[in-house]
């Protein structure tokens, strides 16, 4: 684990106290707390708000399994090797019935994730664009289309593992490794 203090103290700007506030109540009274790294986005409430809108847009999804999600962000996050994220959707994952030493087993396998059979080709299919989007081809999105998902779930899936990406690039710059590092 990162012993390293944040480098940021994620406080928002006075005049945004109020908004940033009823964010961060609303995202507590649905998962039950507020995630460091999510706090950190309260420095800027305009990213913050964003932020919150991509979650929101993913857990509301009306066609992609949470559990399917989840994996793409626990194995990317892996991939990038944030703890934060490997931490908080292992614990997701769990939490959704998922066998503990299947979710990490799948670390080393993604294409025996535990998941839905015709899920497996949208995981590797993010995975592959975080690994090398310039490999990703046609026979892959075919591979993807077979299994019966449709082009907008191919998109979403590859954004998803993107912008989880960035979020595991932008808590590693800032020391925020684990649950607790802004007590």
């Amino acid at each position: 684990m990162n012993d390293k203090p944040p480098l940021l103290n994620p406080t928002p700007p006075a005049d945004d106290k109020a908004r940033v506030d009823g964010i961060l109540n609303a995202v507590a009274a649905s998962l039950g707390f507020v995630p460091d790294g999510l706090r950190l986005y309260s420095i800027s409430p305009p990213l913050l708000e964003n932020f919150v809108a991509g979650v929101g847009y993913f857990r509301e999804h009306p066609t992609l399994r949470q559990e399917l999600l989840a994996m793409i962000r626990y194995l990317g996050s892996s991939r990038a090797n944030c703890r934060f994220c490997i931490d908080l959707n292992e614990g997701f994952l769990s939490a959704m019935g998922l066998d503990l030493d299947a979710i990490r087993a799948a670390r080393e396998n993604p294409a025996a994730a535990p998941l839905e059979p015709n899920e497996i080709p949208l995981l590797l299919l993010a995975l592959k664009a975080l690994d090398d989007a310039a490999s990703v081809d046609e026979a892959d999105l075919d591979t993807a289309r077979t299994a019966g998902w449709n082009d907008q779930e191919l998109f979403d899936v590859v954004t998803l593992a993107a912008n989880n990406r960035a979020f595991n690039i932008v808590l590693k710059t800032f020391n925020i490794e684990h649950q607790g590092a802004l007590a």
